[in-house]
């Protein structure tokens, strides 16, 4: 019996420390780390900032970005899962989340079970565009070309697993036409050499398109939304939908993790700070700016956030393996 009451006090000890360091979150002396798996500059380092600044005041914290690059986000990744489960480290990531388990034979961290999810933050467009001396000025007379060049298409993109990269997969098994991927270290430079006439296509996220495409350096054919863009640069585009390629869709989106093991607490209160943020009318401009949409339905809850990620690793999966794209 004494043994049991010395347990007793024991875990009541060990629960009194935990919902204390819940409540004491975050510590005014402590600053948490939004960690985010791509170089800075990029698309999603651009999010990332915009939320760290929209979550230090309903969080109560100093919130920077710091930027773990490399391996199509696994890296980064792999940092946040290893990290101390007390919500000090946490990750921005893309689409990434949902193609790792196929891309790559081995991964440090598993998708599924090694991360608390916080919720969603925004889902972002994807353009088809061209070179600019491409003959074809609607997707009617791209599909056309696609058709008479048969293997001699050149299909850029940003690197394995890139957002570029799979938006590629899907147009090619949409129109069933293979094409040369050309891969490349990141956007800019894709971008560079589709102006400059060295690649055909690329289909990108309308935060790094949208300016190439007001500037007229390339041809613009179409979104990947099933919906056209309200946004007065692309309201005229059609979508590859209604072009067409029947419930063809692809949306880059982005989230929010945790380490596996962050207390429901702490992982409650970063929740709160993040739907707080997602209403900032300050963030929403700045992420309209970039071409993209902020989450206002259920996936912005945890349990959502992480059904959703689910069935996009169920649906690229299939797509990868289809394609035989991996890596070591």
């Amino acid at each position: 019996m004494k043994k049991l009451i010395q347990l007793a006090l024991v875990a009541a000890a060990a629960a009194a420390t935990f919902g204390a360091a819940a409540q004491e979150y975050p510590s005014k002396d402590k600053t948490v780390t939004i960690v985010v798996p791509f170089a800075a500059g990029g698309p999603t380092d651009r999010v990332a900032r915009d939320l760290a600044e929209a979550l230090r005041k309903p969080l109560g914290a100093n919130v920077v970005v710091d930027n773990t690059a490399g391996a199509g986000s696994s890296i980064g990744a792999a940092r946040v899962a290893r990290a101390a489960p007390d919500g000090y480290t946490l990750l921005l990531n893309h689409i990434g989340m949902s193609t790792m388990p196929a891309l790559y034979r081995k991964l440090a961290f598993s998708v599924p079970n090694d991360f608390e999810y916080l919720g969603m933050v925004n889902d972002v467009p994807m353009t088809l565009i061209a070179r600019p001396t491409m003959a074809a000025n609607n997707y009617k007379e791209l599909s056309a070309w696609l058709a008479q060049n048969k293997g001699k298409i050149n299909l850029g993109n940003a690197g394995l697993g890139s957002a570029s990269h799979l938006c590629g997969l899907m147009f090619q098994s949409a129109v069933q036409i293979d094409m040369t991927p050309v891969p490349y270290k990141g956007t800019a430079p894709a971008i560079t050499d589709l102006i400059g006439g060295q690649i055909d296509l690329l289909c990108d996220q309308t935060t790094n398109t949208s300016g190439q495409i007001e500037a007229k350096k390339v041809k613009a054919y179409a979104v990947t939304t099933q919906k056209r863009l309200t946004t007065p640069l692309l309201k005229d585009l059609p979508t590859l939908a209604e072009s067409g390629l029947k419930n063809f869709e692809v949306t880059i989106w982005h989230g929010l993790y945790g380490p596996k093991g962050t207390p429901p607490d702490i992982a409650k209160k970063i929740n709160d700070a993040l739907k707080v943020a997602l209403k900032d009318p300050d963030f929403i401009k700045k992420q309209e700016g970039l071409g993209a949409v902020v989450v206002t339905d259920k996936r912005v809850e945890p349990a959502e956030h992480k059904k959703f990620v689910a069935a996009e690793i169920d649906k690229w999966t299939a797509v990868i393996k289809a394609a035989g794209t991996y890596a070591d």
